[in-house]
């Protein structure tokens, strides 16, 4: 802490800070600590009036008290008392106690924010300040709703100071970014952007970092910054160092408030103004040039200060990604980092060339820097560096460098550090697979892999190599003889057996003819790994014998006999009993006919996004794994939509099929065992397809689920019998897994009847943006979150969503129902203004062709930011046959989907019920049933709108009680209901209480629907 000057005189806090300092333990510490405290509070109640420095000497006292971890109950008043002070020291240290002790409940606070307006209105700038700083340090919404008002008009006067102007800006954005729904922006949209055009650069930071926060949530309003921002940022850039003084850091011109001009230009696409759009490119340019430069100093601060400047400019002309000449000069600038002695230089240089790798316009110049970026990874000291050197290696990667890509991250695995080893073995995999021009080279590369890194292997991994193999005739011979040969090793990791074991017994037949493969061979193999492996594994191991007897009927006996060994039939793994027991019986009872049958070969697996990228988008975080193709596609998709920004990508594993009965032929669901159904259950550790086989039971048409579907390896389809008209040719992916396609649409969930609504509006040319309510189906959805949405004689929508808290993710598939094409095809979200304000919806941009018969899937993220009683609506613009459709649907995205159930005894539900007896916290509705009233719909239909249904907790057994709160990212609202039914009359009396009455009757309104 700082001395005390002579002329502040506080020597009695100066004494104090020595003694506390001079305390030899904790126990002296708090005596003498105590003793101040009883010395404080007698000089607080005595009757002796304190003059301002007594007060300010006692309030600092306590102040540093409670800076050293000691709880401080009073003085708050003697402290609120110092703001009226027209002395700068007494009223600053008033507003400092205020700042660190007064919580926003404090029942003085109406105190301090009649002192904090006294003096904003005082034309005061230092009292202004202080006022300011103390609101800025408080933050909270209490202080926002206060002043929320005011501090805008103090920003924008015409007489403020410029430092008050400062603060004024610094303020406005905290309490902003606190509360954002209290800061209206409108009345002074212009006024705070031509701050950007005043004299004082310390205005224009401080503004700029308030219109870049601003102009994140609410573009449009300033879209008028782009250009003023742009001047002002071409004055700093071709300003001399002595031009700007005050401003200029070791040589660099104002380069905090150039970085935060870059970063706010970020926020929009390119200018349309021709010559606001060109004086920005000269703008780059300079800055490009600049960088060339010899350094006008050997000080770090000034290489410092002239690379933040450059990598923001670099960023900016990466995000607007349309100067090719702009994009192709970063990169070239970057490499030239890459060899730098800096290792922060080096970070930034790999981390912005991987953004740069995913650019059609600067892709292949960044492919020259390949050489330096392998030897990055073989020497670099720093594993951070490392880590992106890895993820610049997979971002320029593409088939023409593909092979020395792999081999090069495969050599860096062997000794690379664990924390990165899992996500190198998912990149290499990846590749791999994307661009495999001969698939035995991706055979040898997993299998290399595995090897290798074998522990670092996910699941997806190997589930992906045999979902490709059984897919692909010409390599399945090549992969079954390199697996055989891989498990000759002494030692081979468990992922390399369970591909093996897979492998083997749909395939080895395929090697069987060479001695040094018989089937004794490939049995014996298989089995001298058996031991050391973990359950999963040995079920698989099983599994694989019983397809051996099919493929091999010579080994019977043998393979019988472990069947048949104490170990497998009393084994203490129920599974392993299990599975040994039914396959020894089937092996024992069926004939040559039927065994062959049961344990047919794999038919091909539905084409699907590989779950090995879904699992690294999820390793990764939305938005950072990107490739070329990608970027395309995103680009086409947002010019479609009109949209600017890239939403997140979506890092869910949720792969549907698009047709998977096409081209299959036609299957019939053959009777098993009922032993063999328990077999079935999701207790294994390997794809559930191939126990469906095993079983005899071929999908005819399913709904993966992560369970069952084991990520992207879901059971293959075979067809069912459909009837020739193009309504056929989209699959119901909602449609109970037991019914044939030619069934029709079926709901399965939460034991309500899905009646999908068809409508032939929009299908005329002219476009039809109306909204189709649909009211009937549209509440079928408040109590579900699957189904279809809408459907006609060409689109069918479904959805399948999942909420947790505040917050939500709905996937949205557009299937096509005809065999023609679809173009231009744009969804776009449309919300109202008040529901913009409430809910946030993010979405990615969907391919802008449809093929006929081909489903695509959008994924929207939603963020419940207060409640709200609107619901947006999808519009969907496409072509088809050249007549343009224009479709409009409601989401049922409603305030109940973001419940979160609550369990309560009876003492606690009746003891808040009366807490929340209030006329405006009570909304009641009577009306008639619309459906029978059956108890246990009744019951499915509570549990599906979210709330916890509480047992025996009414004196009524007929009655409905249940409780949940409301997560909303503002304020979360308890919620207690009660149903009555009148079976006789056929009537409901439906009750909740909440604390805010608007909660109370919009779920009053969406369940009273419901029955």
């Amino acid at each position: 802490m700082p001395a005390v000057s002579k002329g502040d005189g506080m020597r009695g806090l100066a004494v104090f800070i020595s003694d506390i300092r001079n305390c030899k333990s904790k126990e002296a510490e708090i005596k003498r600590i105590n003793k101040e405290l009883a010395n404080i509070r007698s000089k607080f109640k005595g009757d002796k009036a304190l003059d301002g420095y007594s007060k300010k000497k006692y309030v600092c006292k306590l102040l540093f008290i409670f800076l050293l971890g000691h709880d401080i109950d009073f003085g708050h008043m003697e402290a609120v008392n110092l703001l009226s002070s027209n002395k700068y020291t007494e009223k600053q240290i008033g507003y400092l106690f205020i700042s660190v002790l007064v919580n926003s409940n404090s029942e003085l606070i109406r105190l301090i924010n009649n002192a904090i307006k006294n003096d904003l209105s005082s034309r005061n700038p230092t009292f202004m300040g202080l006022a300011l700083h103390c609101i800025a340090n408080v933050g909270s919404r209490e202080m926002a709703e206060a002043f929320a008002g005011e501090i805008p008009r103090v920003l924008v006067a015409g007489d403020t100071m410029d430092s008050v102007k400062q603060s004024a800006a610094l303020c406005l954005l905290r309490l902003y970014r606190t509360s954002p729904d209290l800061v209206l922006t409108s009345e002074w949209t212009s006024r705070v952007v031509h701050l950007l055009n005043d004299q004082h650069l310390g205005v224009v930071t401080a503004a700029t970092s308030l219109i870049t926060t601003l102009a994140q949530k609410n573009p449009e309003e300033f879209k008028t910054s782009v250009s003023l921002a742009v001047s002002r940022l071409s004055r700093i850039v071709t300003s001399a160092s002595t031009d700007l003084q005050d401003y200029t850091y070791y040589f660099v011109p104002a380069p905090w408030l150039s970085v935060k001009l870059l970063r706010l230009l970020q926020c929009y696409p390119p200018p349309e103004d021709p010559a606001v759009r060109g004086r920005l490119t000269e703008c780059l340019e300079t800055i490009l040039n600049k960088a060339q430069e010899p350094p006008k100093s050997k000080k770090v601060q000034h290489s410092n200060a002239k690379n933040a400047v450059l990598f923001e400019a670099i960023s900016l002309i990466i995000y607007h990604d349309s100067e090719p000449n702009l994009l192709v000069r970063a990169c070239n600038q970057l490499g030239q980092f890459l060899q730098h002695r800096e290792t922060n230089l080096r970070y930034l240089a790999l981390e912005s060339m991987c953004t740069l790798a995913s650019s059609e316009f600067s892709h292949e110049a960044v492919k020259t820097h390949i050489e330096t970026v392998i030897n990055a990874l073989k020497t670099e000291r720093d594993v951070s560096v490392r880590q992106r050197a890895v993820d610049l290696l997979y971002a320029m990667c593409d088939r023409s460098n593909a092979q020395q890509i792999v081999a090069e991250m495969l050599n860096y695995l062997e000794t690379a550090d664990y924390s990165i080893r899992e996500e190198i073995v998912l990149k290499v995999a990846i590749l791999a697979e994307k661009y495999a021009v001969d698939y035995t080279w991706y055979v040898d590369t997993i299998l290399n892999l595995i090897r290798i890194a074998g522990d670092y292997v996910s699941e997806e991994v190997w589930y992906r190599v045999i979902q490709i193999v059984i897919n692909r005739d010409d390599v399945q011979g090549y992969a079954a003889k390199t697996v055989f040969e891989a498990l000759q090793a002494p030692a081979c990791h468990e992922n390399l057996v369970k591909v093996g074991g897979y492998i083997l017994g749909e395939f080895g037949n395929l090697i069987a003819g060479d001695p040094r493969s018989s089937p004794l061979i490939q049995f014996n193999l298989l089995h001298s790994k058996f031991h050391l492996c973990s359950v999963p594994t040995r079920a698989l191991l099983l599994s694989a014998y019983i397809k051996f007897i099919n493929l091999f009927p010579e080994i019977k006996p043998t393979i019988q006999d472990v069947l048949r060994s104490d170990s497998q039939l009393r084994n203490a793994d129920v599974e392993l009993q299990q599975r040994a027991v039914e396959y020894l019986r089937l092996s024992s009872i069926a004939s040559n006919d039927i065994l062959a049958t049961v344990l047919e070969e794999m038919p091909p697996f539905p084409e699907r996004e590989s779950s090995i990228l879904a699992k690294l988008k999820k390793k990764k975080g939305p938005g950072t794994v990107t490739d070329l193709e990608d970027t395309k596609k995103e680009k086409s998709a947002s010019d479609v939509n009109g949209g600017t920004e890239p939403a997140p990508v979506s890092t869910a594993p949720l792969f549907l099929p698009v047709n998977v009965f096409e081209g299959l032929p036609p299957c019939t669901v053959r009777p098993r065992p009922i032993s063999l159904l328990a077999s079935l259950l999701p207790s294994t550790d390997y794809p559930l397809s191939e126990m469906e086989s095993l079983a005899g039971l071929p999908i005819c048409q399913s709904t993966p689920s992560p369970s069952a579907d084991l990520l992207g390896l879901g059971a293959p389809a075979a067809s069912s019998p459909v009837a020739p008209s193009t309504a056929g040719l989209l699959v119901d992916v909602f449609a109970d897994a037991s019914l044939s396609a030619a069934a029709g649409p079926t709901d399965t969930e939460d034991n309500f009847p899905s009646d999908v609504p068809t409508s032939s509006e929009g299908a005329s040319g002219e476009p039809d943006p109306t909204v189709h309510d649909a009211e009937d189906f549209f509440h079928k959805f408040i109590c579900k979150n699957n189904g279809v949405l809408f459907e006609n004689q060409l689109l069918q929508i479904g959805l399948k969503c999942e909420f947790r808290q505040n917050l939500g993710r709905m996937f949205i598939f557009y299937g096509n129902k005809v065999s023609a094409q679809f173009q231009n095809f744009t969804p776009t979200l449309i919300c109202s203004d008040e529901l913009n304000g409430n809910l946030n919806l993010q979405s990615k941009p969907v391919e802008p062709t449809v093929d006929g018969g081909a489903q695509v899937q959008q994924v929207v993220n939603i963020e419940c930011v207060q409640e709200f009683a609107d619901v947006p609506v999808l519009n969907i613009q496409f072509r088809y046959g050249g007549t343009l459709q224009n479709f409009s649907v409601k989401l049922p995205i409603t305030l109940n989907k973001f419940f979160q159930p609550t369990e309560m005894n009876a003492q606690e539900f009746f003891q808040r019920w009366k807490q929340l007896s209030s006329p405006n916290q009570e909304v009641q509705n009577i009306f008639k049933a619309k459906h029978p009233m059956d108890t246990e719909i009744t019951k499915a239909k509570l549990i599906g709108f979210g709330p916890a249904l509480l047992e025996n907790v009414d004196p009524n057994p007929s009655n409905f009680v249940a409780a949940g709160i409301i997560q909303t990212k503002s304020r979360q609202v308890g919620c207690l209901l009660r149903l009555e039914p009148n079976v006789q009359a056929q009537m409901y009396r439906l009750t909740i209480r909440t604390s805010k009455e608007e909660v109370s009757q919009r779920l009053c309104d969406l369940l009273s629907e419901q029955f």
